[in-house]
C-alpha cells in the first residue's frame, strides 16, 4: 500500500490481503471469505484522517451530510463521529445536519443496467446548501453520476462526495470522488456494511468473498 495522488491509500493489484484466521471473524462467515483485504483498524485510522481533510476543506459553513444507504451507513457513522470529535476539540467547528437516500445498483456481484433511487422526497431542503455525500464504494461511477444529476434539480450551493472505496476497473466512467479512503483493485469486497445480497454487513473488516460464499448467498 502507498499514499497516491489525491490523498488516498492505493492498494496494488497484487496485494494478497491477510489470512482470515489471523483476525476475529464471525463464525458464520469463516468459510465464506477468501482473504481479509482491509482490516478494521486501518479503516478507522483512514476514516479519521478523512474527517480532518473534510473539516479543513468544508469548514466555515453549515453542511448537509447525505448518507447513501445501505452500504454507506457504517462509514457514515464513523466519519461523523470523527468530525464531531474535531468539533469538540478545535477552535473552529463544522455545523452539520444529516439526511439519507438509498440507491440500488447490484444483483449478486454484478451491477445492473438501471440504477434505482429510493427516497429523496425531501431533497428540496438541499437548495442553497453545501452537501457532502457519503458513499461506501464507487465502482463504475454510474450510480454516483445519477445521484449527482438528481441533486442538481434541487440547486444545492456545493456538492462534495466522500467514498470509503474507489475501485480500479475497466468499466469505470472516469468519475472520481472528492475524498477517497482507499483505491482498490477490481475485486468484489464485503464487510464493514458492504454486502453480498444483504449478507456480510455485520463483518468489521473489508474482505474478499470466496467462491463458496458467492454460491451460498446467491439469489
Amino acid at each position: 500500500m502507498y499514499t497516491g495522488a489525491g490523498k488516498m491509500l492505493q492498494i496494488s493489484d497484487n496485494e494478497s490481503g491477510y489470512d482470515p484466521e489471523l483476525f476475529c471473524i464471525p463464525k458464520h462467515y469463516v468459510e465464506d471469505l477468501e482473504r481479509v483485504f482491509i482490516p478494521h483498524g486501518l479503516i478507522m485510522d483512514r476514516t479519521e484522517r478523512m474527517a480532518r481533510d473534510i473539516t479543513k476543506e468544508m469548514g466555515g459553513a453549515h453542511i448537509v451530510v447525505l448518507c447513501v444507504l445501505k452500504g454507506g451507513y457504517k462509514f457514515f457513522a464513523d466519519l461523523l463521529d470523527y468530525i464531531k470529535a474535531l468539533n469538540r476539540n478545535q477552535d473552529e467547528s463544522l455545523p452539520m445536519t444529516i439526511d439519507f437516500i438509498r440507491l440500488k445498483s447490484y444483483c449478486n456481484d454484478q451491477t445492473v443496467e438501471e440504477v434505482k433511487v429510493i427516497g429523496g422526497d425531501d431533497l428540496c431542503t438541499l437548495a442553497g446548501k453545501n452537501v457532502l455525500i457519503v458513499e461506501d464504494i464507487v465502482e463504475t461511477g454510474r450510480t454516483m453520476k445519477k445521484l449527482l444529476t438528481l441533486l442538481e434539480n434541487y440547486k444545492p450551493q456545493m456538492v462534495k462526495v466522500a467514498s470509503l472505496l474507489l475501485k480500479r476497473t475497466p468499466r469505470s466512467s472516469g468519475y472520481r470522488p472528492d475524498f477517497v479512503g482507499f483505491e482498490i483493485p477490481d475485486k468484489f469486497v464485503v464487510g464493514y456494511a458492504l454486502d453480498y445480497n444483504e449478507y456480510f454487513r455485520d463483518l468489521n473488516h473489508i474482505c474478499v468473498i470466496s467462491e463458496k460464499g458467492r454460491q451460498k448467498y446467491k439469489v
